[in-house]
């Protein structure tokens, strides 16, 4: 879920834009500088899919200065006489096979780079950009992505982080793998998604962390967490290297959150029953520090864990909400940012499932708590799951409502087809995106019924459903898990 963290109050930091001849032969046309998305029509960029980032990082937590160089691997889609990339930072060069490329910023966070020769349709090419920058200092569209701590950092954001530590294509349609190759100063910790690549190495006062990723993220899904932590290695019922860190300044938290993330393993042991099997190669957890972010988001294969989770005691809830992700959201991404339904609406089910697991309420216990929870004049009716608005995409009633969703379908089509629609939508769209349209349309086929009602009243039109039996809305006994669902997507 998407956190706006505290805006600082500076201009966003232009970049350089040297002389050069601009290219555009006959049949070439600019890439598009945005991917048309209904609620962020400019994130993201046309004319080219990425298939990797090479990202090779400095960061000196004493500053904040970040250094960078960026080795983007791309295949263009149309004939491209120059391209944008979604990027904040000042930048110093950049070339495209090799030779030096004309750039320029425009707009709040638009890379505009214009190769010496146009890049031909359906070729492969190569972007370099080197760069660098106070990350915490540039704002855009008046918040950072970028939270600075005392003593590190945490790129960790949604839907928009990669703008303030790597130039991309910043848009869950274009997915790619990863290599982050992280130099921070000895004794300073460096982790990001996936796999370590070897074992931490110093070289002159610097210890470099080397991790890359084997399977499909979207942008927003890479990460960073620079800090003081203490590292857990171990391994996953599944074989997969298992890596969680916790921050060493989160005092009496800490035990919480290893209390809570230590169960990782077991916890996606059993998301694999009901969502099939675990779409990753590494599994994971970071537990933020106490002056990091206070929400909790599902970057790929090792969740950041906002402190907050933790003030009140072991909470398993948050960490099989965001493992959820894993399924849904992170391995099918939201084709457009008004799906995200699909990706919250379903963790915050895990949550219900995870509590029937426990023994600690039932999932029809929690719809019914969580129906009597919002009377039927509160402004939550009014928001609608499948379609909540830009201004806040990641409203309660997308996480609720959405929840009370797909158990109304589980009602209506039984476990055997609900769970089978669950598990199938994963493979059918796997390391994909997908919309609501396209959930509703499998969910159809593979139970045979005509869904469309249930949709249109629980994702589409306002005002509290009436139900055709339905729980006593006086007092219905609260679930031992209800404190602890809610706590988990606290702002």
């Amino acid at each position: 879920m998407r956190k706006i963290l505290t805006a600082v109050a500076v201009a966003v930091v232009l970049l350089a834009a040297p002389g050069a001849a601009a290219a555009g032969g006959p049949g070439a046309t600019p890439g598009s500088s945005g991917l048309g998305d209904t609620y962020y029509p400019d994130y993201g960029n046309g004319g080219y899919d990425v298939e990797h980032y090479d990202l090779k990082l400095g960061y000196q937590p004493a500053t904040d200065h970040l250094d960078g160089t960026a080795t983007i691997t791309a295949r263009a889609t149309q004939h491209l006489s120059r391209f944008n990339l979604d990027f904040a930072l000042t930048v110093s060069s950049v070339t495209v096979n090799g030779s030096p490329a004309a750039f320029a910023a425009e707009g709040p966070h638009e890379l505009v780079v214009t190769p010496a020769t146009d890049i031909k349709r359906h070729s492969a090419f190569t972007v370099v950009v080197t760069y660098q920058g106070i990350p915490s200092s540039v704002v855009v569209n008046g918040f950072t992505s970028w939270k600075r701590v005392s003593d590190g950092a945490l790129a960790v954001n949604e839907p928009e982080s990669a703008w303030w530590w790597y130039p991309s294509n910043d848009h869950p349609l274009d997915k790619a793998t990863f290599d982050v190759s992280i130099a921070v100063p000895d004794g300073t910790q460096a982790i990001s998604n996936g796999v370590l690549r070897k074992e931490p190495y110093s070289i002159a006062g610097w210890t470099h962390w080397d991790w890359y990723t084997t399977k499909p993220t979207a942008t927003y899904l890479a990460f960073m967490a620079i800090g003081q932590y203490d590292l857990v290695k171990g391994t996953g019922a599944d074989g997969q290297p298992l890596i969680t860190a916790y921050a060493k300044n989160l005092g009496t938290f800490g035990d919480n959150a290893r209390a809570s993330i230590g169960r990782t393993a077991e916890i996606i042991a059993f998301e694999e029953t009901v969502f099939g099997p675990y779409p990753f190669e590494a599994q994971g957890g970071i537990a933020g520090p106490i002056d990091g972010i206070r929400f909790s988001l599902e970057t790929q294969t090792r969740p950041v864990y906002g402190y907050r989770a933790w003030r009140n005691g072991p909470n398993t809830s948050v960490v099989a909400h965001e493992l959820a992700h894993q399924w849904f959201g992170d391995n099918v991404s939201v084709h457009n940012w008004t799906d995200i339904w699909l990706n919250e609406g379903f963790a915050s089910y895990a949550q219900w499932l995870w509590s029937e697991h426990e023994g600690m309420g039932t999932a029809q216990q929690v719809f019914d708590q969580t129906y009597a929870f919002y009377p039927a004049d509160s402004d939550f009716w009014q928001v609608l799951p499948g379609d909540p608005g830009a201004e806040d995409p990641f409203d309660n009633a997308v996480y609720d409502r959405g929840a009370m969703a797909l158990h109304q379908l589980r009602l209506a089509l039984g476990d055997k087809k609900f769970f089978a629609i669950l598990t199938g939508w994963g493979k059918h769209k796997r390391y994909c995106d997908g919309s609501i349209a396209e959930f509703r349309e499998y969910a159809e086929r593979l139970s045979g019924t005509d869904l469309t009602g249930l949709f249109q009243v629980w994702l589409y039109t306002k005002g509290r459903p009436n139900l055709a039996s339905g729980p006593s809305l006086s007092a219905p006994a609260k679930p031992a898990s209800w404190d602890f669902i809610r706590m988990a997507r606290e702002r």
